[in-house]
């Protein structure tokens, strides 16, 4: 009778979930005010329920609120945290850029960024550990058929043994080429085999909850007829994609003219993506550009003084949609090469200068590419630009070369906070590279681009194969 007892009231529950979230970032800003002797004028108010929007919006898009059975603790506490963060950089760029920062007292406002995510966190922990405790005794667990004795099917039972405070627990696996009154060895456990007869008199009989289909594609007669003879139960039905789907970058079903289709190969920034991967570029360059002005007017300036030539190196790069735009650096060679036979730094390189070694070292020297970002033609977060002839180089020997550039090029990357940066002397290398910029295309998140902006600073700006 407890079986699957809160999905009933799921929208309920999730609607709770919005009110608390939402409650709890007002009510510890007012705590905090009254605490430290503030008081409630227009300026805190319009910051408090800013504040409470955008985390609501950007959670929304994020999923945050979608059924606890589809993401771990983990996962959602990471998202939680990087969606605060992003909105105390908006609140802190925007306190700067209306002149109120002076107002809001330091402390208090510290205390607020600091509090809020422990606190959205020990909420969630809490409420986990109950459903955990609940579900490890039989109650509120959803009951799930295979249907499909294979390789997917077995990936994805395995998938769902990790993931034990889902409460999904697998009742079988159905097959009509499976032996009935069988068993079969799947993970760290033996589940049941039966005919897709046996299926339908479960599914008819109310004992199952869920059916995920796991056939391949090249059967869509079977996949047909079972969602056909499925469509007069209560059971939800969902359709596994094979190894052919799973493994395409960034593959979703999208909405095309009104008719669903797989994407296949598409850029992860469509909608409210975008606008959220733009608006971070805008508050992350910003600041940077602040921060970082007093050291970039002296470094044009040494560089000027140094060398001769230009303080700033212009060169053409591949862009969003393989356009071409053109990348700034503070020069760090005696020549500004740009054309179709341009060999990479090397280590020892008799065109870099002193005061170019040092900034090629540390990354100082792609500080200007913050205006870049600032103006659009770059992302903070993103796949390397190459140079040109490089481009067409490599996209005739890596596969899913120029898949890349479905994104803005980045002034750092996952490949780079991975070790993969500097000079590609040979094939494997750039190879390397690539494959985890597409995992970083497939997999982006704020908080993957939160920590890349993290490690970078930690550890990505001065590396041993930077020269």
């Amino acid at each position: 009778m407890l079986r699957g007892y809160l999905h009933a009231y799921a929208s309920r529950v999730s609607f709770l979930q919005r009110l608390l979230d939402a409650a709890l970032i007002f009510s510890v800003y007012g705590v905090l005010l009254v605490w430290s002797d503030g008081t409630w004028d227009t300026v805190r108010i319009v910051a408090a329920v800013l504040a409470v929007f955008v985390f609501a919006l950007i959670a929304e898009m994020h999923g945050v609120y979608r059924s606890w059975r589809t993401s771990s603790l983990a996962d959602e506490i990471r998202t939680v945290i990087s969606i605060w963060t992003f909105v105390v950089f908006a609140l802190l760029v925007l306190a700067f850029a209306t002149k109120t920062s002076a107002i809001f007292s330091r402390i208090m406002m510290l205390s607020w960024f600091v509090a809020v995510p422990i606190l959205l966190a020990a909420v969630r922990l809490v409420a986990r550990g109950g459903l955990r405790y609940a579900r490890n005794r039989g109650a509120n667990i959803r009951t799930v058929a295979i249907v499909g004795n294979n390789s997917v099917g077995h990936r994805l039972i395995e998938h769902l043994e990790s993931m034990p405070w889902a409460g999904m627990v697998v009742k079988g696996v159905f097959d009509s080429h499976s032996g009935e009154g069988s068993t079969i060895r799947i993970g760290t456990a033996d589940y049941p085999l039966g005919s897709m007869e046996q299926l339908l008199t479960k599914v008819h009989a109310g004992e199952l909850d869920a059916v995920c289909v796991a056939l391949p594609l090249g059967e869509e007669e079977r996949i047909k007829a079972l969602v056909n003879e499925l469509a007069d139960a209560t059971a939800s039905v969902y359709v596994a994609p094979d190894m052919f789907v799973s493994g395409l970058m960034h593959s979703r079903w999208v909405d095309f003219g009104g008719m669903p289709l797989v994407s296949v190969y598409e850029t992860p920034f469509n909608g409210l993506q975008g606008w959220v991967k733009r608006l971070e570029d805008i508050v992350l360059s910003s600041l940077i550009l602040v921060l970082a002005a007093p050291l970039m007017i002296a470094i044009a300036v040494a560089v000027k003084i140094s060398s001769p030539g230009p303080v700033l190196f212009r060169q053409r790069r591949y862009g969003l949609n393989g356009l071409v735009v053109e990348v700034w650096k503070f020069r760090t060679m005696t020549v500004c090469q740009d054309s179709d036979d341009v060999p990479q730094a090397a280590r020892n390189d008799e065109r870099v200068t002193g005061l170019g070694a040092l900034l090629r070292k540390t990354s100082l020297d792609e500080l200007p590419q913050f205006f870049n970002v600032l103006l659009g033609s770059m992302s903070v977060v993103g796949p390397r630009p190459h140079a040109v002839i490089h481009n067409e180089q490599y996209r005739r020997l890596i596969k899913g070369y120029m898949l890349r550039h479905k994104v803005k090029p980045g002034i750092t990357g996952w490949a780079q906070v991975n070790g993969w940066r500097g000079e590609t002397d040979t094939l494997e290398k750039m190879q390397k590279r690539i494959e985890y910029d597409l995992e970083y295309i497939q997999y982006w998140s704020l908080w993957l681009d939160l920590k890349i902006v993290f490690r970078t600073i930690l550890h990505g700006f001065i590396g041993k194969n930077a020269y």
